[in-house]
């Protein structure tokens, strides 16, 4: 038996409805980013909060790999700001693997003053060029 109601056609049913399981929740994959003040590797409050939403975000996508890449600005020495977007990078992975997310799983890259966000000329402080990004699975980055 089919009724027709405001231009849709229900078809009655038959048998009983089954429940569908709820979806399973999507993966959201980053990039996530978070910031350091000048010359420093130390995470802030805001930083924090961002990084255990990422951890909670990394509980939908199984067992991704996770990128995290570090960043620094113009205003320093090239070789001193690898060391320090590697300082970055690898504070950020501790706080992750301190919120569940297995180290095995996590890989730390220091690109320094390399891949800037914002363009400057050297010596230059950027606060969007100090940086740490932070991506679930190949392709997910910027």
């Amino acid at each position: 038996m089919r009724k027709i109601f405001c231009g849709l056609l229900l078809a009655a049913a038959s048998a009983p409805a089954t429940v569908q399981p709820a979806a399973a929740q999507e993966c959201v994959a980053g990039p996530f980013m978070v910031f350091f003040n000048w010359d420093s590797d130390e995470l802030s409050p805001q930083a924090a909060a961002i990084l255990d939403n990422a951890a909670e975000a990394y509980q939908s996508c199984g067992q991704a790999q996770v990128i995290i890449s570090g960043h620094t600005d113009r205003s320093q020495e090239a070789d001193y700001n690898v060391g320090l977007s590697q300082r970055e990078a690898s504070n950020v992975r501790s706080y992750l693997a301190g919120r569940g997310i297995p180290d095995g799983v996590m890989t730390t890259e220091a690109f320094g003053e390399s891949r800037p966000l914002v363009e400057t000329p050297d010596g230059v402080r950027e606060p969007q060029n100090r940086r740490v990004e932070i991506t679930f699975g190949p392709g997910s980055g910027w």
